[in-house]
């Protein structure tokens, strides 16, 4: 279980770093902003995990012996795209006004990563639709302090979030692979 809270942590780190360039930003109400970013961050974590599992749960019959190897070259992939991210100008940083649409494509964007993550939850001892929950829960709670933090600080600890999520999810790749 300890396993499936550091990959929801790692997982979050995308949408937390969102979440404080939104946060930053004047809107009308901060609440309001959290609460949307919460829902939007949340669901969406939650949800693609579950899809990349089921994905891989079909073709875990096939590449079996494999199995490891893809989920490490997948988090990989993933936390270096974090790591790359944590080094480039935010997607949020080109918004000029949060939308529901703005809200959505930026909850879909933060989450695609998630689905090949999901791809690992077939190699962990965890329930995957406990595991997608504690992520949804996770990322909601990480969603809602971004956004709150990049009201008070602006946006300085938003790459750090990326880098560090990026980092994590290479060493769980390293993990799987040595079991």
């Amino acid at each position: 279980m300890l396993e499936v809270i550091i990959l929801a942590l790692a997982l979050s780190m995308d949408a937390f770093a969102v979440s404080i360039g939104l946060g930053s930003k004047p809107v009308e109400s901060h609440k309001k902003l959290a609460i949307w970013a919460a829902v939007y961050f949340g669901l969406f974590q939650g949800l693609m995990p579950l899809i990349g599992y089921l994905g891989g749960k079909g073709l875990l019959g096939w590449i079996d012996v494999y199995a490891p190897w893809i989920a490490f070259l997948l988090l990989l992939f993933v936390g270096g795209k974090m790591i790359f991210e944590a080094f480039a100008e935010g997607i949020e940083e080109d918004v000029c006004q949060i939308t529901q649409r703005v809200m959505l494509t930026l909850a879909i964007a933060t989450s695609i990563d998630a689905m090949a993550a999901g791809f690992a939850l077939n190699l962990l001892q965890a329930n995957p639709f406990i595991a997608c929950v504690i992520i949804g829960v996770i990322t909601m709670v990480m969603s809602t302090l971004g956004v709150f933090i990049g009201k008070r600080s602006g946006t300085w600890l938003e790459s750090k979030a990326e880098l560090l999520g990026g980092v994590i999810l290479i060493l769980i790749g390293i993990k799987l692979v040595l079991s």
